[in-house]
């Protein structure tokens, strides 16, 4: 640019000498000639007419030279735009472009061509860049002059070529050639480029585009092409989304497919020539695109943003892939009610996905949720589960062996491992199926056979067996599906209403008749508390007379006791006397003694000699032993019964001894 600014002063410096010297060449010349002329004239001039002429001559003074220079430049200024224009001069600004016409030529444009490439007359191909240009005689050329094409920021350019070679009838979009961002037009012509509209996008920039072959496209004249502005800005994907793309050009899909294969290399579709060339097909694709910013081509390209396919907790998803190559089933021998596939072939994948977000294509492909943890299938209209499954079951319809109908609940727990849920999903395409078409008639037909053989009662009475009964008959049946039986148990029965109230009036009379005997009871309790509280009343006097009845005996005890020592203690004494009477005898003599004996008597025991009763007879010596003896006997009786009075005094003042203290 320094160089073209450089250029641009030294030919304009030059011009304004080259016309200075060539404006005052032709004054002088021009002056002279004047000069002779007024001096001919005035000879020629009568007489009457010169003073008047000198007059004038003498009111002109001469110029001065100064004059001349400044008046050079002044025609300048006026006349160098004819000169330029005279010399063919164009000027392009910096942020412009030269479109060029060429008026006539010695050659035409060949048919259906619209640019020329070889000096034909019409528009041309190349174009004027920023600077001077000559040589552009307006006679010939006519230069118009374009501001230079700019694409905003985080948008793009769509463009049309006006001319080149056809579209083969297979494509709708031109080819991409090499041209410079479409800025060499010659380029893309001579290298084949295509008329109509193109695969390849201009992406943010300026660029100097010859407006006579492309018309570019933006954000700000969308609309007078029918283009949404939007659809001009750079495609922007969310992150939790995916971008489920649609080729609007490229070959035809293959028979038998819903959507071209994944094609390497290609850039998310941005590069769309590398697409085409690679084989890439028409319609939708199996690829998809993640979040991000790409410069997609609205006319090459389709993009619908739909949400990653997501796995809850608890539960497995099995992918039905309608794309693929169709391999053989792997599922093995043991299974022959469907197939199932490695990931990535078209059927029922044997890998299920995990909890998560996944990026699938769901056009192509189908997720199939299957709940790894307990499931609860409710045959009733009641309630229902989160699952939905369970939806359009209700109450069984059974009818019982003694004739009466009456409906069932059942809630039947499930649970599908999750290596077994493709199995599930292979064999029976989907959850709801398993409940509509497996578990209902299981369940329904084994407890309308089940009610067949039962009374109403023994479901009321007996339910426990008939649940056990079933639980274990469904999970054998359950097991040929793949599916785990976990349990099987019976909710709300409902008889008929006659049955009911014969049942309620049975039941009535069975409770008053526990009530009867309930009260008996109660009554015969009662009897038991009276006579209970009326020994407790009189528990005191039973108790006393027991203590004195034992008391007594006691005594009596007690009394013999003493009656037997006493006895013992008279024949012991008795005896010792007895001994010591015969000894005494032996020795004094039996009289000698005898007197002896009663003088110490009548010593210890204060013996009044002369006695209460005088005891007489014939013989002395006899008289007074007798006398003596008598007073001895009286007062060893009265000396007895005051020693019995008084320990019959201490028996019943004192309380009977604790055996265990006192052994």
């Amino acid at each position: 640019m320094s160089q073209y600014k450089s250029l641009r002063q030294f030919l304009t410096l030059t011009l304004s000498l080259l016309a200075a010297i060539l404006t005052t060449s032709i004054m002088s010349a021009a002056a002279t000639p004047a000069a002779n002329l007024s001096t001919k004239s005035e000879q020629t001039k009568p007489l009457s007419q010169q003073p008047e002429l000198q007059i004038v001559q003498a009111q002109l003074p001469p110029l001065p030279m100064w004059i001349y220079p400044l008046g050079g430049v002044v025609l300048i200024l006026f006349f160098l735009p004819k000169v330029g224009w005279v010399a063919g001069l164009i000027v392009i600004e910096e942020r412009e472009v030269g479109i060029i016409t060429k008026k006539f030529s010695a050659k035409n444009l060949p048919e259906g061509q619209q640019i020329a490439l070889n000096g034909e007359s019409g528009l041309q191909a190349d174009t004027l860049s920023p600077g001077w240009h000559f040589g552009y005689f307006p006679w010939q050329y006519n230069v118009r002059k374009e501001p230079v094409v700019m694409i905003p920021q985080d948008e793009i350019g769509l463009i049309i070529a006006n001319d080149g070679a056809a579209i083969p009838s297979n494509r709708i979009l031109g080819k991409v050639v090499e041209s410079d961002n479409f800025q060499n037009a010659r380029q893309f012509l001579t290298k084949g480029g295509e008329k109509g509209r193109q695969l390849a996008v201009m992406t943010t920039g300026t660029y100097r585009i010859n407006t006579a072959l492309f018309t570019v496209i933006t954000s700000g004249n969308a609309t007078a092409y029918g283009i949404a502005a939007a659809r001009l800005k750079v495609y922007a994907l969310q992150s939790d989304r995916v971008g489920i793309i649609t080729a609007l050009d490229g070959m035809p899909i293959d028979e038998g497919e819903i959507a071209g294969p994944i094609v390497a290399g290609h850039d998310n579709f941005q590069s769309a020539q590398t697409f085409m060339n690679r084989g890439g097909r028409r319609g939708l694709q199996e690829q998809v695109m993640l979040s991000g910013s790409w410069n997609l081509n609205p006319w090459f390209v389709q993009v619908e943003q739909v949400p990653m396919t997501e796995v809850p907790i608890g539960y497995v998803g099995v992918v039905i892939s309608y794309v693929g190559q169709a391999h053989e089933d792997i599922s093995g021998e043991a299974f022959t009610h469907g197939n199932l596939v490695s990931r990535g072939d078209k059927g029922v994948w044997i890998e299920s996905l995990h909890t998560g977000k996944h990026p699938l294509n769901t056009k192509i492909m189908k997720v199939e949720l299957v709940p790894t943890t307990n499931i609860v299938i409710n045959f009733t209209q009641r309630f229902k589960g989160e699952h939905g499954y369970d939806s359009s079951l209700s109450a069984l319809k059974l009818l019982s062996f003694d004739g009466f109908s009456f409906d069932l609940e059942v809630f039947q727990v499930i649970h599908v491992g999750s290596m077994d849920a493709p199995k599930v999903i292979s064999r029976l395409g989907s959850m709801q199926n398993l409940v509509d078409q497996v578990l209902r008639p299981i369940v329904g037909n084994y407890f309308r056979n089940s009610a067949q053989e039962y009374t109403i009662l023994d479901f009321l009475t007996a339910r426990s067996e008939r649940q056990s009964e079933a639980a274990e008959y469904i999970r054998q049946a359950l097991r040929a599906y793949d599916v785990q039986a976990v349990d099987t148990l019976i909710g709300l029965i409902s008889p008929p209403p006659e049955l009911m109230q014969t049942l309620t009036d049975r039941k009535l009379a069975e409770e008053q008749e526990k009530t009867y005997m309930t009260q008996r009871a109660a009554q015969t309790q009662r009897q038991e508390l009276v006579r209970e509280t009326a020994l407790a009343d009189i528990q005191q006097q039973i108790v006393t007379a027991e203590q004195g009845v034992h008391i007594a005996e006691l005594q009596a005890t007690a009394k013999v006791n003493e009656a037997n020592g006493e006895a013992e203690s008279i024949r012991v004494t008795g005896q010792a006397q007895a001994d010591t009477y015969q000894a005494g005898v032996s020795a004094v003599g039996a009289q000698f003694y005898t007197a002896m004996q009663l003088m110490q008597v009548i010593g210890d025991r204060n013996v009044r000699i002369i006695p209460d009763i005088v005891v007489g007879g014939n013989q002395s010596n006899a008289g007074a032993l007798d006398a003596m003896m008598g007073i001895l006997l009286w007062n060893q009786t009265q000396e007895r019964q005051t020693q019995h009075h008084n320990s019959q005094l201490a028996a019943v003042a004192t309380p009977p001894s604790d055996p265990a203290k006192n052994p």
